[in-house]
């Protein structure tokens, strides 16, 4: 079968690539001992309990004695319905070692879990309380909490961004039309979603979506939810409503464009962001240049800092572990310069 949409080639993009090859922890775990003389790595460390999903994270130590170090924290990408943070193992390990950062590796909900009752908020809610999570327990590990920065490809890039840009519009109740602010699903102990909102408690000191999705607007309207998307299928999942089986873009659009970062940008008069390092392949047509230049466009033009980037030649994805025939991507050749970019600009901002 010849792709004919930006889903069927994603589709068979992860295919190729699939075929090719609440209870928090108080303390770190035993580290494991696996390249121990680059990295520390604390392995499925439990964060949060999420229906009957519990929400794991790997943490990336470097072993070079130093008493801290900047953090990044990574979501990964799968179209919100496959994959889960051993998909970015290979992104993880670079930033930790090349850059020297502590770098923690989350898992999040995906759309199929919790019997296919998982919705796109739940996702947010998710990321966002995964910042909380390593706000508060990151220094167990070296990790600085005053210097994070936040970054994820594709569906890891709509989450990152969605940290930045719904941190400040949280709330102790459901995500609903009427109602559209998130409640992250870690909150810690004695804290509320609005008086950390109201603090700047989610704040992070930089950001790098990787060819993100920032448009779920335009996304669903090109079939997201249905099974010409192919996802649903890999995933396990009956096609249906991100939001519920009761929404839709055309009864409630204002759900969409509240999960949407290009229609959450504030006027830096407003609110300043932290800047933004936005990225995508030019042969990638599954987030195209021009969307990602789009939403970097308007953060621009809203007075907010952004670096923007095209990186000739490459595809999707190409941030993943390994090899991908169908895309020509191959990590250890594409994602390097690319990666060297990122720990440039998280020094540049964080240091």
């Amino acid at each position: 079968m010849i792709p004919t949409s930006p889903f069927q080639s994603l589709l068979f993009a992860f295919l190729s690539l699939l075929l090719g090859h609440s209870a928090i922890a108080a303390s770190p775990p035993a580290p494991s001992t696996e390249k121990a003389t680059a990295l520390i790595e604390y392995r499925n460390i439990p964060w949060v309990q999420a229906g009957s999903k519990t929400l794991t994270a790997d943490i990336f130590v470097p072993n070079s004695g130093r008493k801290n170090y900047p953090v990044v924290v990574i979501y990964h990408g799968g179209g919100w319905l496959i994959n889960d943070n051993s998909i970015m193992e290979s992104t993880a390990r670079y930033l930790a070692k090349h850059g020297e950062f502590v770098v923690a590796n989350m898992n999040y909900r995906l759309l199929g879990d919790n019997g296919n009752t998982t919705t796109l908020d739940d996702i947010v809610e998710d990321a966002l309380g995964g910042v909380l999570w390593v706000k508060e327990h990151i220094s167990q590990y070296k990790g600085d909490p005053q210097r994070i920065a936040v970054t994820g490809d594709s569906a890891g890039g709509h989450l990152s961004a969605m940290v930045v840009l719904a941190a400040h519009n949280l709330s102790s109740q459901d995500f609903t039309p009427e109602n559209l602010a998130f409640k992250p699903t870690y909150i810690p102990t004695g804290k509320t979603p609005e008086g950390i909102a109201e603090n700047g408690e989610l704040e992070v000191q930089a950001a790098i979506p990787s060819y993100g999705v920032f448009d779920m607007d335009a996304r669903t309207q090109n079939g997201f939810e249905s099974a010409a998307n192919g996802f649903w299928k890999m995933g396990g999942a009956e096609p249906r409503g991100v939001f519920g089986s009761e929404y839709s873009i055309d009864t409630h659009p204002e759900l969409y464009r509240a999960a949407s970062p290009i229609h959450r940008i504030p006027d830096a008069r407003e609110r300043k962001l932290p800047p933004f390092f936005v990225h995508v392949g030019s042969r990638d047509t599954t987030t195209p240049p021009e969307a990602v230049q789009a939403f970097a466009e308007k953060l621009k033009a809203a007075g907010q800092i952004v670096e923007y980037r095209e990186y000739a030649g490459k595809n999707h994805a190409f941030l993943d572990n390994g090899c991908n025939e169908y895309l020509g991507n191959c990590f250890d050749r594409d994602a390097p310069g690319t990666l060297n970019d990122m720990i440039r600009f998280i020094h540049m901002h964080l240091d």
